[in-house]
């Protein structure tokens, strides 16, 4: 005679909860991703009243002590055409923009010179500013 029972439950994990977790992780990472600036050299730049968005081919960064570099790569100032020019052939872009992202401390020659070499390359230049605050004027 078999006394056991027929139908046993089977153990069986509860998953309920995973999805929210992996919910909630997957926001929290699209947010911190969005929020990641790939421009790690910290730069105070000049203010002005508008700002451009543009596409960033090749961005130059020009710190106070006159250093100068091409993404995050250091780079001597006579070798910045063949630097700029080796990252537009990577990026394959059809129009290829030259950001310069210079300190506001940083001397305008050091800013002429990327200027310079975007001319001998033939690539449109731009200079990142902080955008101003709106000031009231007392009439």
């Amino acid at each position: 005679m078999n006394i056991r029972r027929a139908t046993r439950e089977k153990p069986e994990a509860h998953t309920s909860a995973l999805n929210d977790v992996l919910f909630i992780l997957l926001f929290f990472f699209l947010i911190i991703a969005t929020l990641a600036n790939p421009n790690v050299i910290k730069l105070t730049n000049p203010t002005a009243n508008n700002d451009t968005k543009v596409k960033q081919t090749v961005v130059v960064s020009i710190n106070a002590d006159k250093q100068f570099f091409v993404g995050q790569k250091p780079v001597a100032v006579d070798s910045l055409v063949p630097a700029i020019q080796a990252r537009i052939a990577a990026s394959q872009d059809a129009e290829p923009t030259i950001v310069i992202n210079a300190d506001k401390d940083a001397i305008a020659d050091n800013i002429v010179a990327v200027m310079r070499a975007g001319q001998t390359l033939n690539v449109k230049t731009v200079l990142a500013v902080k955008k101003a605050e709106a000031v009231a004027v007392a009439p």
